[in-house]
């Protein structure tokens, strides 16, 4: 009979070390490419992770045995599950959350709920990914959906950015946590012993800023939380790398996502078509070609988009990933799986109620100041 991870202890789940088992759920159908781009990204990752991972793939069990035949040295290492049916890309996220039971994706996101993996990875629809791991797995702290993620390139390594979309409307509480959880990611995905983390705000001065990021500004400044909370930070800090994490709601983290990665987006088509309007420009390029595949690659945001606040570990690989940035989505779970990050999380949750509470008398001081000035 096969040994569920509920069954062990939860500081051997939390605390693994290299050579105890570690499985990895993975939804085999998800993405641009399904099968051929996962089992080729899975295959890459047994290189370059121990021996003790496993992986457990969710999907027309067929088309995934073709593709291990093409991979023969992760046929060892990985189990099939069979899954008559796949989310679409473009399904609503209510509509696969109704009619999802038995795809791959919600295969893959139930293993974890029943113990059989640590982490589950789908490049699937992220709305769907969103709304089913919500349903399986609940949340861990009262957050109406979980905190998307994104990495922002720097010059020194990423930025950890949330949220991005998934909480439009946010109230300082939130914020904090947001803080919190980013924090504890950053530190296990990232490899960083204490990370710094910073407030989203229109400028450095304490009294910018709209009245729930000037509260979550006191409240991770005096609340006690073991955090290196390093106060407001602009949108330029976050290309800088000023701190490790940068913490906003939803609708801001959204706007400026999508404004960064236009930006980046124009920069490498005008270089292209500088380059390519004439000979001379052509010979450069091919001169340069190392150098520019290196700015190319920086400019391009790490494709793995974990989902915090649940409680387990799903993690969104981009849907037209490469069989590399999937086994990096892989690489991550497994560090993640590994880590102390849940505990580190409900540490500081527990913290944030008292914190709340201590810091409220003296916001409502503040805003009653500045309406009579």
């Amino acid at each position: 009979m096969r040994r569920r991870l509920a069954d062990q202890p939860d500081t051997t789940r939390r605390n693994r070390n290299l050579t105890q088992p570690l499985v990895i759920s993975i939804d085999a159908m998800g993405g641009d490419h399904g099968p051929p781009v996962v089992i080729a990204g899975v295959a890459h990752a047994l290189t370059i992770l121990p021996d003790s991972v496993r992986f457990l793939l969710h999907g027309d069990e067929a088309a995934i045995r073709v593709e291990l035949a093409r991979h023969r040295a992760a046929a060892g290492r990985v189990e099939v599950r069979h899954a008559e049916r796949v989310v679409g890309m473009d399904e609503k996220p209510a509509q696969a959350a109704r009619r999802g039971k038995g795809t791959s994706m919600w295969n893959a996101v139930e293993a974890i709920r029943d113990g059989e993996a640590a982490a589950a990875v789908s490049a699937g629809n992220t709305g769907a990914l969103m709304a089913i791991s919500k349903l399986i797995l609940r949340m861990s702290a009262d957050l109406e959906r979980p905190a998307l993620v994104a990495s922002v390139p720097h010059s020194r390594g990423v930025t950890t950015f949330l949220d991005v979309g998934a909480n439009v409307d946010c109230d300082a509480e939130r914020l904090v946590e947001f803080a919190i959880m980013g924090e504890a990611f950053h530190r296990a995905a990232h490899g960083v012993a204490r990370p710094t983390v910073g407030l989203l705000n229109v400028g450095h001065e304490e009294m910018k800023g709209h009245e729930e990021v000037r509260q979550a500004h006191g409240v991770l400044r005096e609340g006690g939380f073991d955090l290196d909370y390093r106060g407001f930070v602009e949108g330029g800090d976050l290309t800088r790398g000023a701190v490790d994490v940068v913490v906003t709601d939803g609708f801001t983290g959204n706007v400026a996502l999508k404004a960064m990665e236009g930006a980046a987006r124009f920069i490498t088509t005008e270089l292209r078509t500088a380059l390519t309007s004439g000979v001379s420009g052509k010979l450069g390029a091919l001169l340069a070609r190392p150098a520019l595949t290196k700015f190319r690659d920086k400019l391009n945001p790490p494709p793995t988009a974990p989902l915090l606040g649940l409680n387990g570990i799903v993690l969104k690989c981009h849907g037209g990933a490469t069989d590399r940035d999937f086994a990096q989505a892989l690489r991550v779970a497994v560090d993640l799986a590994r880590s102390d990050f849940t505990a580190e999380i409900e540490r500081n949750m527990r913290r944030l109620p008292a914190a709340l509470a201590e810091q409220a008398p003296s916001v409502a001081d503040g805003n009653a100041a500045q309406g009579a000035a």
